[in-house]
């Protein structure tokens, strides 16, 4: 590393995972030292890619709680294919597959009953 690229300061992400008997999560809860919170909050779901670059292959942990609602499972996937079209255009500047990958997505939600309210983020589920 040059010395204008060493880190200014070292950020955490943690992950606590408690698992029943057959090692399915019961709960998950996360922190973050940039958290504003301070302690650990709850959720029902992650989803962690990381790059493994001596195998060229994304590697990745897939956890949710018996609480985490089929409902919610389709918005989470939903808005996460929506962040990976974010990302991928942030990293490569390719603008036009970025936006297939949002077109995909925006199918995606049509063909699980999300109704899309344009120009908002949100996306609302009909029952």
């Amino acid at each position: 590393m040059t010395e204008s690229s060493e880190p200014k300061r070292d950020a955490e992400i943690r992950f606590k995972v408690a698992l029943d008997d057959q090692h399915m999560p019961v709960s998950i809860e996360w922190d973050a030292t940039d958290s504003e919170q301070g302690e650990m909050q709850p959720t029902r779901s992650i989803m962690l890619s990381v790059w493994n670059h001596e195998e060229n292959k994304a590697m990745r942990i897939d956890l949710w709680t018996p609480e985490m609602l089929v409902d919610e499972m389709k918005l989470f996937m939903f808005q996460n294919l929506m962040t990976m079209a974010d990302t991928f255009e942030r990293a490569t500047s390719e603008t036009e597959r970025a936006d297939e990958i949002r077109v995909f997505a925006n199918d995606f939600a049509g063909k699980l009953g999300f109704v899309r309210d344009e120009g908002d983020e949100e996306e609302a589920h009909e029952d």
